[in-house]
């Protein structure tokens, strides 16, 4: 990932099967961890407890329904290169884009909120830190993961596979001292109705809390990063990858889901206890199991299933915000954002409800998902069954039909899960907030309906194709340039800069203008207005050096100015009207550039205008910092 985007890093090694499919591994493993996070966790634990292994066929159900979605979504990364949020910027008015960004945006947050509180629980059950100092933990523990991320996409994958394999390691250990009834738990796979009393609101909690939103952009921007051939052939091969290592990492997450359903089930169904907290079940363990590993276990996949869905969550936050607004922010002003607005609630419910209060922040972050899940998926579908987009690689009918049935179970179920969920609040608030409520409810069941109906209504938008040089083919042109400008230094880098200037407009026959800025100390008192001896010398040398590369096809002029170097080369590109800028550049960094000065940067982020940077000292025609 560069800058939230997906880049062609990781090359696909052409042999064995065995090797390419290596080299296709990881998306997945990335995307699955948002199917472990504590938020599953809570409903996975009062799923087991409540009604023991009856609910493990809804927990099937579900990942098959996150399987079908997230293949989906990789496939479309695969095909047309662009992932969902920026195909959705392509097909949508700019408002519409807007709206479905800022969703997108309260669903990273809700889903930053549940790893915040899964690692600051963590933290509690293994050190005894106080709940509030786990939350300034979780403050800054983002930074250690950005550097890691900063390591390359394969450490990243890396890490994220060694944490996942922890959760699952440490679950092995749980289901070894809960002695489940494996006959019973095969048994609960296979559907029953009518579910128990008060088992469809818990059923359909698993299943908002298993398909995650921002898992889906996520993914369809992650498998850009391997070099594909942008061939039929390259596009195939690259699909079926995917399509393994999907099948492999979510049923490795469904896998882990089972097991704490099947552990709560084993520890605390049998006896009759119903548990709805984390550090509840944890308590207990070490209860009913003695010992300390069973309760060690539990606190260390806590802990490590916060930390590997945090990372997720960076990646997934610059996804959406580069994809639907073709905005980029450095990463750790990208990942401060996200986690100030989860941990202002965080802190907020832990101050005024304790430990108990986590509980119902969980909850409450998996309804914020819910409500967003169908602005996500609906898109997906419809991106994915249109053959304009998709060519040959279109999702055919059975497919079609499969997807049209998952979306719409997953959208009716979870606009019943919130009603269920915030009927009691609504009941208690003032009218003039549910009055707003119904308001925020109808527009967004309008934009709901935009998007089922835009392709009905004739919307169905070409999206340009990213092939390999293909786009940058179509949109190149030879730029007109008139006059191309010089920042000349009156030193040694200023034979390469002049050699690239020249070069450049011997193909276009420009004028050149040779720049300078006197920075002597009567200049930074009256700036332009200012005259001295070093001003003058510096003119007639200027002067000189035109004279000797001017020619009746080649013009030069030149230009002497006083004042601070940033500000006067910038002044002088618009007021001459330049329509390119070659500057010298002497390779310095860091402490040399606040004692000697620093000019290309300031200048090249204040200019529109091509600004071509060639280092000291390096061959004609090459350039640099």
């Amino acid at each position: 990932m560069q800058n939230g985007r997906a880049v062609n890093t990781v090359e696909v090694k052409r042999g064995s099967t065995f090797r390419r499919l290596l080299a296709f591994a990881g998306p997945a493993y990335l995307v699955s961890v948002g199917y472990m996070d504590p938020g599953n966790w809570a409903t996975d634990i009062e799923g087991g407890a409540r009604f023991g292994y009856a609910l493990l066929w809804v927990l099937l159900l579900s990942n098959g329904m996150a399987l079908l979605l997230q293949v989906l979504a990789a496939r479309l990364g695969v095909v047309t290169g662009y992932d969902l949020a920026q195909g959705c910027r392509r097909e949508y008015p700019r408002l519409v884009n807007v709206i479905l960004w800022l969703l997108s945006e309260i669903a990273i947050a809700a889903t930053d909120l549940a790893e915040i509180l899964g690692t600051v629980i963590g933290l509690n059950l293994l050190f005894g830190l106080h709940l509030m100092w786990g939350c300034a933990v979780t403050a800054f523990d983002t930074f250690l993961l950005l550097a890691i991320q900063r390591l390359g996409v394969r450490r990243m994958e890396a890490f994220i596979l060694m944490l996942v394999s922890t959760i699952a390691a440490c679950f092995l250990v749980e289901l070894f001292f809960a002695k489940p009834d494996w006959g019973a738990a095969m048994a609960g796979l296979r559907p029953a109705f009518p579910l128990p009393p008060g088992a469809l609101y818990v059923a359909v909690g698993i299943i908002g809390a298993t398909v995650m939103p921002h898992n889906l952009f996520l993914h369809s921007a992650l498998v850009q990063t391997r070099a594909i051939d942008r061939t039929h052939t390259g596009r195939a091969e690259a699909c079926r990858f995917n399509l393994i290592d999907s099948v492999v990492a979510l049923n490795g997450a469904f896998l882990v889901n089972a097991a704490i359903l099947i552990m709560s089930a084993a520890d605390f169904h049998t006896r009759g206890i119903v548990v709805t907290e984390l550090q509840e079940a944890h308590t207990l363990l070490a209860q009913l199991l003695g010992g300390t590993v069973a309760p060690l276990a539990f606190g260390i996949a806590l802990l490590a299933s916060g930390q590997s869905s945090t990372l997720t969550g960076t990646i997934s936050g610059q996804v959406v915000m580069e994809g639907f607004l073709d905005i980029r922010l450095r990463p750790w002003i990208r990942r401060m954002i996200t986690r100030c607005a989860a941990l202002v609630p965080a802190v907020a419910v832990i101050w005024l409800f304790g430990s108990g209060g986590t509980f119902r922040l969980l909850i409450l972050s998996q309804v914020v998902l819910s409500l967003q899940l169908p602005f996500a998926v609906i898109p997906l579908v419809q991106f994915t069954s249109q053959r304009e987009k998709m060519g040959a690689f279109s999702n055919p009918p059975w497919v079609r039909l499969l997807s049209w049935l998952t979306a719409g179970i997953i959208v009716v179920l979870n606009i019943w899960l919130v009603a269920q969920t915030v009927g009691d609040t609504m009941a208690a608030l003032p009218w003039w907030a549910q009055g707003a409520a119904w308001v925020l409810a109808c527009a967004l069941v309008g934009l709901l309906g935009y998007l089922l109906l835009a392709p009905l209504l004739g919307r169905r938008v070409v999206w340009p194709a990213v092939e390999a040089g293909a786009a940058a083919v179509r949109v190149m042109r030879t730029p007109s340039l008139r006059r191309i400008g010089v920042a000349l230094e009156h030193g040694p880098g200023d034979d390469d800069a002049l050699v690239m200037a020249l070069t450049l407009a011997q193909a276009q026959q420009a004028r050149i203008v040779l720049l300078h800025v006197v920075e002597s100390p009567g200049s930074m008192v009256y700036g332009a207005s200012s005259d001295s001896l070093h001003g003058r010398r510096d003119q007639a040398h200027f002067e000189e050096i035109a004279r000797g590369i001017e020619g009746p096809d080649r013009p030069v002029d030149v230009v002497v100015r006083s004042g601070a170097a940033v500000e006067t080369i910038v002044e002088l590109t618009r007021e001459l009207e330049l329509d390119m800028l070659v500057m010298g550049a002497h390779g310095h960094r860091g402490w040399r550039d606040l004692v000697f000065g620093e000019t290309v940067t300031g200048v090249r982020h204040a200019l529109t205008i091509p600004v071509v940077v060639v280092r000291a000292g390096s061959p004609a025609g090459t350039s640099g910092k």
